[in-house]
This record gives C-alpha cells, sequence and structure tokens, in this order.
C-alpha cells in the first residue's frame, strides 16, 4: 500500500507537471523557455516555485531531524526564511531587471555582462555548478531514504541514490522550469495538508494533551531542549552561531544560483516584491516541523545508524497506518523532487551558457539546450557520489552549500551598490574567500578568533575586504550599469 500510493503522488505529479510543459511547444527548443519559463510567471506560478525552494527536504526532513538531535538549534529555521525575504524584496527586483534588459539566462550570464569579463562569466559558473551539486546531494540523500523506506532496506544505498537521480533526471530533461512550477503547486498543498495531519494527531502518539503540550514534555523530559546550546552543547551550535549562520543563509541565498535564475522568470517587478511580502509566512511552517521532530524524540525514535536525515519518516513509519506513510513517502518524495530538478537544470543551463558558449561561440540555441540536458546527467552522477562519500545532516550539508556559494555575494552586491568594482577585485575576493573557507590554517584561526561562528559569514566577509581593497588599488574603467 505504501509502494502504491507514494507511486501515484509522484507519478500523478509528474505527468500532469509534463502536460502543462508540453502546452508550451516552444519549452522543447528554446532555452529561455526551458530555463527560465520564458520570463512571464505571473504572482501565484512564482509563488510556488519561489516557495517551493524554501519548503523542500531541507525543511521538512533536516530541521525536524536537526530538532530531534539538537533542539533549539533548528530555531535557525525560523531566522534564515524571514532575513531573506527582507534581502530579496531589495535585491530580487533589480537581478530580474538586470535579466530583462540584457536577455540573461544564468547567474554567469549577469556577472560576464556586468562587469564586461567573459572569463569572469567562466569562473561563476563553475563555482555555481560546484554550490548547486553540493545542495542536489540533499535531495537525492533524501530521495533515497524514502525509496528504501518504500521499496524495503534490501536496496542498497547505492541503488536507492541511483533510483532518486534517474527520477529527477526524467521530470526535468524533458520538461523544464514550467514543469516544475506546477510540480511545486502540487507539492506544497499537499506538504501543508500532510503537516497539519501530523500535527494534529501527534499530541495522541506521545500521550501529550496538544500540541502545546508536546513542547512541554519536550522541555520536561530533555531539559535545556528548548533554549541555546540545544541538546549537545558540545557541538558549539550557541546563539552566536545562529546569528552567524542565519545572517550567512539571508545574505546567500538569492546568490544561489537556480535562485538567481528564478528572479529572471518573473513577469514582472510587482510580481517579485508581492511574493517577498508574503514570503515570510512559510517560515510559521517550521514551527510545526519542530514540533515533530521534538514528539519524534519523546516518542523514542531511533532511526537506522542514528540518521537524523531519517527521523520523520521513521516516526511516521512506526506509529501511522499504512495508507497515511504512503501519503506521506509520496509528498516528501516531491519535496526532493521539484527543487532536485530546479537545481540541475539551473546547473546544465550555466554549464552550456557560460562554460561551452564561450569556448564555441557560434553553437545554436537547439546545441545549447541538448548540452544542457546531457551535462545534468554528469552532475547528478557527482552529487550520488557525494551522497555515498558522507553521511552528515541535510542542515549541514545545505549550510555547506550556503558557505560556498556566499563566494559570489560580495560580485553581486557591488554591482547594485558600488559602480567601481571591477571583474579584477571581484575575481581576487573570490579566490581569497575560498582560500578562506577551505584551508586547514584558516579553519583553525576562526575556531581560535571567533568560535562558534558560522565560517562562510567570515569568508565572506574576507572576500569582501579584499575584493574592495583591489579595486580600489586597481584602476579600470567603470562597467556598465546592471
Amino acid at each position: 500500500m505504501i509502494l502504491v500510493i507514494t507511486l501515484a503522488i509522484v507519478l500523478g505529479t509528474m505527468a500532469g507537471a509534463l502536460a502543462a510543459s508540453l502546452r508550451q511547444r516552444a519549452a522543447r527548443h528554446s532555452m529561455a523557455e526551458w530555463a527560465v519559463g520564458g520570463r512571464r510567471f505571473g504572482v501565484l506560478i512564482f509563488w510556488f516555485l519561489n516557495a517551493g525552494e524554501i519548503y523542500t527536504t531541507f525543511a521538512v526532513l533536516g530541521i525536524s531531524g536537526f530538532a530531534w538531535a539538537y533542539g533549539a538549534p533548528a530555531y535557525l529555521a525560523f531566522t534564515s526564511v524571514s532575513l531573506s525575504a527582507a534581502i530579496g524584496y531589495w535585491l530580487m527586483p533589480r537581478i530580474w531587471d538586470a535579466g530583462r534588459r540584457h536577455n540573461l539566462v544564468t547567474q554567469a550570464d549577469f556577472f560576464a555582462q556586468h562587469y564586461r569579463a567573459t572569463w569572469l562569466g567562466v569562473v561563476v559558473g563553475v563555482a555555481g555548478i560546484v554550490a548547486l551539486i553540493v545542495y542536489v546531494q540533499i535531495q537525492i540523500v533524501a530521495l533515497s531514504l524514502i525509496v528504501r523506506m518504500t521499496l524495503g532496506p534490501e536496496v542498497s544505498p547505492l541503488a536507492s541514490a541511483l533510483i532518486a537521480a534517474a527520477v529527477m533526471l526524467a521530470f526535468v530533461v524533458f520538461a523544464g522550469l514550467r514543469s516544475a512550477a506546477f510540480a511545486a503547486g502540487v507539492k506544497d498543498v499537499l506538504m501543508l495538508l500532510v503537516v497539519a495531519g501530523l500535527c494534529v494527531t501527534v499530541a495522541s502518539k506521545v500521550g501529550a494533551a496538544s500540541m502545546l503540550d508536546v513542547y512541554r514534555l519536550a522541555q520536561d523530559s530533555f531539559p535545556g531542549i528548548g533554549r541555546f546550546p540545544g541538546l549537545q552543547p558540545e557541538a558549539g551550535l550557541s546563539s552566536v552561531w545562529l546569528m552567524t549562520s542565519a545572517l550567512n543563509v539571508a545574505l546567500g541565498n538569492w546568490i544561489l544560483p537556480h535562485l538567481f535564475q528564478l528572479c529572471f522568470s518573473a513577469g514582472s517587478e510587482n510580481t517579485i516584491r508581492r511574493n517577498a511580502i508574503w514570503q515570510p509566512i512559510y517560515s510559521l511552517s517550521y514551527f510545526f516541523i519542530i514540533l515533530l521532530g521534538f514528539a519524534a524524540l519523546l516518542a523514542g525514535t531511533q532511526p537506522e545508524g542514528g540518521d537524523t536525515n531519517a527521523v520523520l519518516l521513521q516516526f511516521v513509519a512506526d506509529r501511522y497506518p499504512a495508507w497515511a506513510v504512503g501519503v506521506f513517502a509520496g509528498t516528501a518524495c516531491l519535496l526532493a523532487l521539484v527543487p532536485g530538478s530546479v537545481l540541475l537544470l539551473t546547473a546544465g543551463s550555466i554549464f552550456s551558457r557560460n562554460v561551452v558558449l564561450p569556448l564555441r561561440p557560434g553553437t545554436s540555441d537547439r546545441a545549447l539546450l541538448a548540452l544542457s540536458r546531457a551535462a545534468m546527467l554528469v552532475f547528478a552522477g557527482i552529487a550520488v557520489w557525494l551522497t555515498l562519500g558522507g553521511s552528515r545532516s541535510l542542515v549541514e550539508i545545505g549550510l555547506s552549500a550556503y558557505a560556498a556559494i556566499g563566494m559570489l555575494a560580495p560580485g553581486v552586491y557591488f554591482a547594485f551598490l558600488w559602480p567601481r568594482a571591477h571583474a579584477a577585485g571581484v575575481f581576487a575576493g573570490i579566490v581569497a574567500g575560498y582560500a578562506a573557507l577551505t584551508l586547514p590554517q584558516a579553519t583553525a584561526l576562526w575556531n581560535a578568533l571567533l568560535p562558534h561562528w558560522e565560517h562562510g559569514l567570515i569568508a565572506m566577509a574576507v572576500n569582501a575586504a579584499v575584493a574592495a581593497a583591489v579595486c580600489l588599488i586597481v584602476p579600470t574603467r567603470r562597467p556598465a550599469a546592471a
């Protein structure tokens, strides 16, 4: 029953998404239609696609598991979403305007056009692809867990990861961003209903009188769960970590290439601003997601191998009937499928337009589209390899992706705030930022000087300082305004 219901939800959504895309014949032949939806998404479609990047497996499986393992540090979800929306209200319309005026498709297009440096577009494109692959890893980790839950533990981790990647690729290769927008709407509605249903019934599953009583029982049973540093003080997840991590996520959120590209898909500036105003409402859902994590802790849920990513899946499987498990599993599949598809689509677009096209300027639009789809196979394979190589929580993987993409943030903000910024300075900042983020010596220094600080935020500050210094020292002509 679990397998049948899961397949019905996933295949039904995929069929509807493909049908919605095929109504737009240009989606099969136009890079702009496939990658940015023809630049005409209205408020409703843009809302679901944008919100779909918030309500993912990172949010539902990752945050609930983080609450189960650490307690209060899961509150990171509340702060980061609201801060991201506030920054997006100012930043997204500027990105959209630059894309409309210069017919941009990818984030790397923006860097190459604004700073008049094709080579910088290549550098940014490669950096963006790396960050996207790390983010795809989140979706494949979650989707492979659901595959094993529905097909049985006898399915190996490799087989489940390959199945997850294959389903994700099949979804995006033949449709594009428009199909992802349709599926995002279905996924959001289903997930809200599922989370609401779980929260209404969860108190009876753990011996509590009400939803709020679950929080009281958790505090009584696990003192310190509701305040920092949470259940594992040795992990260093203090209030300083919360503030610096939330700020790093907020500053880097719209720099993620797929969200940058999403801005280009909006039909108007008003569409973007209205979404930014209402987007923080989604952060309220984390109250219920954290509630489910605490309930799993009270229920004594123990996922296989202590895997925090599987906590909510295990809790539902242990405490609910098969039909409910099937509905949850099918909806959770969509949580991974939709954002994962958009991530792969974006990575493929960047590869063809910003890595291949500069080397082969005469490549046709149809050939670029084919290259984008082929590249996604490689990127999905790398993400599968990363999935098998580690067992970090979804939240930890997500913060790594934000730290990596944050190295492009100063170049974006300087483009809109400081006319003196130029390509050489931005590139110097990127190099310095990655050194500050990845070198073991730098990591040891930050741990000694700024304990509990998010290293991605420190590296972003180093990046910005070096970029600004080089731009001041090295003269160059003023770039065209974006």
